[in-house]
């Protein structure tokens, strides 16, 4: 029985050492498409702090009803407004040895029309809002623009296949493998200065959407003849 074992690693070892292998060449291709947004999400947070966690609380609740009483005015669909967390939190003062309450709550608001933009964030200053968090530039086409970015990366990779192989006096054969970056995070837009016009009556410019770039990165394997 130890022979018929050995015997067969033995052949099997054989068998792996007389398939060729195959050479290939590897790249990354890179991808890349520029678009004037035509969304923008809004993050804003209410805060209050005191003594008594019940009236803290009902002070940021009164707030953001009041946000959410101004977006339904802005005829912004609920589906657009997200409470993004919502917390009470006890915190020991040193100072006067005494406890304070914070109470805190985040609000993303997104709008898809641009024209509206000024209209909404001098509103919700009304509210009560303590904080704005952030503003995000987005494109509501964003799927079809990575798919086509998705072609241009892979055009990419193998043109930069092609300049190898040729100074190799060799040609690429069909791709063997593919793999697309997965980033960690949602990619932040990168943009370039392009202010709104502004409107008729000579009001001022407050918001520069800029050019929103959606790029994709891939590995692609492809047999060297």
């Amino acid at each position: 029985m130890r022979t018929i074992l050995v015997l067969f690693v033995l052949t099997t070892l054989s068998m792996t050492a007389q398939q060729p292998i195959q050479p290939t060449v590897d790249v990354t291709g890179e991808g890349a498409i520029t678009v004037v947004p035509d969304q923008v999400t809004v993050n804003v947070r209410v805060e209050n702090t005191g003594k008594n966690p019940s009236v803290v609380k009902q002070e940021n609740d009164r707030t953001v009803n009041n946000v959410l009483e101004f977006v339904k005015k802005m005829n912004i669909d609920s589906k657009h407004v997200k409470t993004e967390y919502v917390r009470l939190s006890k915190n020991y003062e040193h100072n006067t040895k005494t406890y304070n309450y914070a109470a805190n709550q985040s609000i993303s608001i997104q709008l898809n029309d641009l024209s509206k933009y000024d209209d909404l964030m001098n509103g919700l200053l009304e509210t009560g809002i303590n904080r704005i968090d952030g503003v995000q530039f987005q494109s509501s086409n964003r799927e079809a623009l990575e798919a086509q970015a998705r072609i241009k990366a892979v055009e990419d990779a193998k043109m930069k296949a092609e300049s190898y192989a040729k100074v190799l006096d060799q040609t690429i054969g069909k791709a063997v493998s593919i793999s697309e970056f997965q980033p960690s995070s949602e990619p932040r837009p990168m943009y370039r200065s392009m202010a709104m016009e502004a409107d008729s009556s000579g009001g001022q410019e407050t918001l520069a959407p800029g050019e929103l770039e959606i790029r994709v990165r891939i590995n692609v394997s492809f047999v060297l003849n």
